[in-house]
């Protein structure tokens, strides 16, 4: 959870990493295949905001993007309701949440997302081993199977928040028992983008002013980008951010999180 002192600044947080488990369980969809992908040498990360929000332009192709799309909105998405509970922001827009490892790690593994995180060079800048579990904060496992489907429509937004951390069990292949987990960066992949038709929905960032005496940070405004991934510091080291309100077309996002062993 994030300290008390960001709790009150807005009143409000979100925790969209826990599954409902009220609802009956969804049928694990049949994903696209993750084709074509680029490759881990022709992709780079670059900080929007010095370790705290880490892009990776291009990360899915343009064509990946439009078959993941087409098939996302058939499946049976979920309205959020406008009026939230008490101490969550608010958010509507429609989405689908599954846990599902196998996606997870494809998503991980498959693409050349595993070799981004596990050897990154930022913004030219390779960081040894030491400075990667910093960055990071630990070793890191992959993907958190939760995985959720946002599709934002014309009016639709999410309003001033931050991410939980969530303390997870972590399945390994190579371990007949989970690994203790917890997830300590938000994924998001957008989908669509101004050249897709949508307007508006860019995510927001605030940063906290250097001390109580000081003015803050102008927001850092993260534009929407057909296949880029964004990565976010989250827990008591998140930002405050939001998703502006869709103006027109539709703003679709693929969310996970980075996990670390604890």
């Amino acid at each position: 959870m994030p300290p008390k002192s960001k709790q009150a600044k807005k009143g409000a947080t979100a925790n969209p990493s826990t599954p409902d488990t009220t609802k009956p369980k969804p049928e694990t969809p049949n994903w696209p295949p993750m084709q074509p992908l680029v490759p881990a040498s022709d992709l780079y990360l670059t900080d929007l905001l010095p370790d705290q929000i880490i892009t990776i332009p291009h990360f899915w192709t343009t064509t990946l993007c439009k078959t993941y799309v087409n098939f996302l909105a058939s499946l049976a998405l979920t309205t959020t309701p406008g009026k939230p509970k008490k101490g969550d922001a608010v958010r509507v827009n429609d989405r689908f949440q599954i846990d599902d490892p196998l996606f997870a790690e494809r998503l991980w593994s498959g693409t050349a997302l595993k070799e981004l995180v596990t050897h990154p060079v930022v913004d030219g800048e390779a960081l040894d081993e030491p400075a990667t579990r910093k960055l990071w904060g630990g070793d890191v496992l992959g993907l958190n199977s939760n995985i959720r489907i946002y599709r934002y429509s014309a009016g639709q937004f999410f309003d001033q928040h931050y991410d939980d951390a969530n303390n997870i069990s972590f399945p390994s292949s190579s371990s007949p028992s989970p690994i203790p987990a917890r997830t300590t960066w938000t994924l998001l992949l957008y989908l669509t983008s101004p050249a897709t038709g949508c307007q508006g929905g860019e995510t927001v960032f605030y940063p906290d002013p250097p001390s109580r005496r000081e003015a803050a940070p102008e927001p850092v405004v993260a534009e929407l980008e057909v296949g880029m991934a964004l990565l976010h510091r989250h827990g008591k080291d998140c930002l405050l951010h939001e998703g502006k309100e869709v103006t027109q077309g539709e703003k679709w996002v693929i969310r996970s999180d980075l996990c670390v062993r604890r």
